[in-house]
């Protein structure tokens, strides 16, 4: 982690000051960062994972609530303290000191982030010996009652070692499009801009490289052409599942950002017969960017709702349907920091009848023999077996074929679920 600019840290501390405030996580401005963005995002995705964690220091040494930013600020530095072994103690001390002026009371703030850090850096073995004695919830950074759930499904060590997994920095994974470059082509273009890929090893069909930290994608050689898409291996499944042939006509029900739906273009040989469908207006632009990056322009794009496809597909039926449902995001955690700070059984709930509802309107769409592959990112059993074993028995023209899972600290992916689900 090179980059300690004083900007890096409060913009840092403002990003998660405003995930504090109202729990939106701010994709869009991350995504728009341009200088020390690797920094900035360490920062940021590291304290959202840490969030237990953070919140307990700040219980053990913050008596009275300081403002939603000096708490950014504070979770700023103890990340970087704790977490971080490449930073310098006072840089981190220092410019978050700094960072806490640029506001109302800011000297008073800045006293209070001086103190608090400094603290924090001469009883760091304290610290340490004082946490190992927390509950799993806060050691492990993750509501309690996910664990629990975890460890009824998979085991008390699977489960630790997922939380443990989530807790990591993400890598960034590509893509090799071969109908676009040579595997080994793409890898001497990265060797000659001094760039050593890892090659991951869920490399079979298709062709995974892992970057080192900190790689601007954009700057890549080949990006312009198409020769790569930033895609996790564990994206590959429902693909394999549904086995899209050239000839066929197949829907990508829930598309952006594209990279499920440009895989089965490749897979294809062509974007033809391919239609993507996506619900959000702002998601378009970069699906079809996209797209056409990689080559395939050909594909299809509408803009339409997957609990009413006909509004947007007419009465079209297809051979073959992708239905990446919306889901909890608990195979990925470690990539969408926020997301295990959003579950509770509510929200479940609400996404159980949102996904049985998407998987009713569009198994509707499919021809008689067709096929279907229900897919989520989720580990929990309510989003993915209990919910396909329930709607296959309340639709007998429909039968179950199989199903397959990625566990993230076994299969080295993201986590994923994808059912083949065939009409009779």
């Amino acid at each position: 982690m090179a980059r300690t600019g004083l900007n890096s840290r409060l913009m840092a501390a403002q990003i998660i000051a405003e995930w504090l405030e109202n729990g939106n996580f701010p994709e869009r401005r991350l995504a728009r960062l341009k200088r020390d963005r690797g920094f900035v995002m360490e920062l940021v995705h590291g304290s959202l994972r840490q969030q237990a964690v953070m919140v307990w220091l700040e219980q053990r040494w913050v008596k009275r609530t300081p403002s939603v930013l000096t708490r950014g600020i504070l979770q700023v530095g103890f990340y970087q303290l704790l977490f971080l072994d490449d930073v310098e103690v006072y840089a981190a001390i220092n410019e978050c000191v700094e960072a806490a002026k640029c506001q109302p009371n800011g000297l008073g703030a800045a006293k209070l982030v001086n103190g608090v850090l400094r603290r924090c850096d001469r009883e760091r073995t304290a610290v340490q010996e004082a946490l190992a004695k927390e509950s799993e919830a806060v050691q492990l950074s993750h509501p309690a009652e996910l664990l629990r759930g975890w460890q009824a499904a998979y085991g008390v060590e699977q489960a630790r070692a997922l939380a443990e997994w989530n807790n990591c920095p993400a890598e960034t994974i590509l893509r090799v499009e071969q109908s676009r470059v040579e595997a080994d082509a793409f890898i001497d273009a990265l060797r000659g801009v001094d760039i050593e890929p890892l090659l991951h090893p869920s490399s079979e069909r298709e062709v995974f490289l892992v970057l080192p930290r900190g790689v601007s994608v954009a700057a890549l050689p080949g990006y312009e052409e198409g020769w790569f898409a930033v895609q996790d291996p564990a994206t590959a499944l429902s693909v394999d599942l549904l086995a899209p042939r050239g000839g066929e006509l197949v829907l990508d029900a829930c598309a952006a950002p594209g990279g499920k739906t440009i895989l089965m273009a490749s897979r294809m040989r062509s974007g033809a017969g391919v239609v993507a469908m996506e619900l959000h207006a702002d998601r378009l632009p970069k699906l079809e960017a996209n797209l056409g990056r990689l080559g395939f322009a050909g594909v299809e794009v509408v803009q339409g709702d997957a609990r009413a496809p006909q509004e947007a597909l007419g009465d079209r039926v297809f051979d073959a349907i992708l239905l990446d449902v919306p889901c909890s995001n608990s195979g990925v955690l470690r990539r969408r920091s926020d997301a295990r700070w959003r579950m509770d059984a509510d929200r479940l709930k609400a996404l159980n009848v949102l996904q049985f509802e998407i998987l009713t309107a569009c198994a509707m769409r499919l021809r008689s023999g067709g096929r279907l592959v229900y897919s989520t990112c989720s580990l929990e059993a309510g989003e993915n077996e209990l919910l396909v074993s329930r709607w296959v028995a309340a639709h007998p023209d429909f039968q179950l074929d199989r199903e397959v899972k990625a566990f993230p600290p076994e299969a080295q992916t993201d986590g994923a679920f994808a059912a083949l689900i065939r009409r009779r």
